[in-house]
């Protein structure tokens, strides 16, 4: 961090949220920030307030140039450390919090209860780090020998077990992670969020598809472990505990989650794998690095992943969502909209008030109304969506989440 300090030319934003276990906010928690490795050097300190935030802060970030060109050297990222204490719950220390130029990153953290301290060291980002290549499996995996487990239908999963370790480590640790903050964190680790959107979106649904297709397959529990993937990139994508988001990316997960990538007259969604494409080559597979030359170039992201898996890969999407209570209409609900799904939608909304004192409480009578829209409007400045006051499709599945999430209490 310190070789970067007179690189330090440019800035970016960072958000800080914190919540109990069980997704109830945390007032009150001071939040210091640090140079990286220099605990003696406090940047500034900063408070939640009731709904367990913090205000935007801005911090220095190297020049963003640095995170567009394929052959440059230099770390295109600052890294910070941030200190969570609270009284009667442990404290919290994350070294490594990524600021890239122009981004706003968000730091999610869950308090436990307790006195002692934990600590989380990120790791380098996969594009500047050592990380060792995929090993090269089928894109598409049999799945007729007897007793294996294999799904009816491609379901996206409420939650996926991430082993941190390659397969072999028994030691490794495994984690119960929200499938859509899974493919954020693996997406944040593996590419930049100064990326082309299309850039983005086209990693994304690689890392989707390769995921669903783990689910999809039951590949490690029918092979005897515990888990849904692995945090190895020689066997599945890089995840990393704690690490934070970066809006531009999270955005896009939100509005695709449910998408992966098929072929003709194959069910299982597509193992896609992939590669940097600068210090790893993959004929054949999607290159990183290659990808945002296409972003950069106009290209689509349906135009990005065909020039590497082939014309006939398409986008499709699942019907099912495990763990959602209300499946989305399939239209935007706004002022004039009513019905039973409306009403639906003001229950949970009404329900996440009770923990959120910031959202109005409103009467489920569904009529959308501006109550109704008002309420929708804070909620989504809470949980950081565009603040239109419409319910869209990522709005929708953020609502069921927190809702599932704060009567799980």
């Amino acid at each position: 961090m310190h070789i970067l300090e007179n690189n330090l030319i440019d800035s970016g934003t960072l958000k800080l949220n914190v919540t109990t276990l069980n997704n109830i906010p945390i007032k009150d928690v001071k939040i210091s920030i640090y140079y990286e490795g220099a605990p003696e050097n406090k940047i500034d300190e900063l408070n939640t307030n009731s709904q367990g935030t913090t205000e935007e802060i801005t911090l220095d970030a190297p020049p963003v140039e640095l995170s567009l060109d394929k052959e440059n050297i230099i770390q295109p990222y600052s890294q910070y450390s941030v200190l969570f204490e609270a009284e009667g719950f442990k404290t919290v220390n994350v070294d490594g919090v990524e600021i890239l130029s122009g981004q706003r990153a968000v730091q999610n953290i869950k308090l436990l209860p307790g006195e002692n301290g934990e600590d989380f060291d990120i790791p380098a980002h996969t594009l500047y780090g050592e990380y060792p290549p995929k090993i090269a499996e089928e894109e598409i995996k049999p799945v007729n020998n007897p007793g294996e487990i294999v799904l009816s239908k491609v379901v996206v999963p409420e939650y996926v077990v991430v082993h941190d370790g390659p397969p072999s480590d028994r030691g490794a640790n495994d984690y119960y992670v929200l499938y859509k903050d899974y493919i954020k964190n693996v997406a944040c680790s593996e590419i930049y969020a100064t990326w082309p959107e299309e850039t983005i979106k086209a990693n994304v649904l690689a890392i989707m598809s390769f995921t669903l297709n783990r689910v999809y397959t039951e590949w490690y529990r029918n092979k005897g472990y515990d888990f849904t993937i692995t945090s190895s990139t020689a066997y599945d994508h890089k995840w990393i505990n704690n690490r934070n988001i970066f809006d531009s990316i999270s955005l896009i997960v939100d509005e695709i989650f449910n998408s992966y990538l098929s072929r003709p007259n194959v069910k299982q969604p597509i193992l896609t794998q992939y590669c940097d494409g600068k210090n790893v080559t993959c004929p054949g597979w999607l290159s990183q690095w290659g990808s945002k030359s296409l972003g950069d170039s106009g290209n689509s992201a349906i135009d990005i992943l065909r020039s590497y898996y082939g014309n006939s890969i398409y986008v499709n999407t699942a019907n099912t969502i495990s763990g959602v209570p209300i499946s989305y209409p399939g239209y935007e609900l706004d002022i004039g909209s009513s019905g039973s799904k409306v009403m639906q939608v003001q229950e949970q909304l009404d329900k996440i008030a009770t923990v959120y004192s910031n959202i109005p409480r409103i009467t489920a009578d569904g009529i959308y109304g501006e109550q109704t829209k008002a309420a929708v409007r804070e909620f989504q400045k809470t949980f950081d969506l565009p603040q239109t006051g419409i319910i869209d499709f990522r709005t929708w599945y953020k609502i069921s989440q927190i809702y599932v999430g704060v009567t799980r209490i």
